[in-house]
């Protein structure tokens, strides 16, 4: 993960990578008639619906690089043609890394040393 929204993931037959820059979450917030933050309090509290995934899969493939042809491929081919629970985590990661980022390095101070006893 980076903090430009992109995401590799080992999902479907490989490993791509998914990003959801402005204009994706601007294309999602369209198709599913819904902020994409309240998309993911969707994915989040179980309130999703079907579309919510695929749509967060499908563009976040056309935003990590894939041809849009080839995206909607893959989402028909790995997650219209499968139980969408399936699909559900990497639709959580993909929004969350879009809306949220990921930092390349932990949050916080580092812990001190413990001094040795004398």
């Amino acid at each position: 993960m980076s903090r430009d929204a992109a995401i590799d993931l080992d999902w479907a037959d490989g490993t791509y990578r998914f990003a959801l820059r402005w204009g994706q979450l601007a294309e999602l917030q369209e198709k599913t008639d819904a902020g994409p933050y309240v998309v993911l309090h969707r994915l989040h509290s179980h309130q999703w619906r079907v579309e919510d995934i695929s749509n967060v899969i499908r563009l976040g493939l056309i935003g990590g690089g894939m041809e849009p042809a080839a995206a909607l491929r893959k989402v028909r081919a790995y997650v219209e043609a499968r139980p969408p629970l399936e699909n559900h985590p990497f639709a959580i990661a993909v929004l969350s890394a879009g809306l949220l980022g990921a930092p390349e390095e932990p949050v916080g101070e580092p812990e001190a040393p413990i001094p040795e006893a004398a």
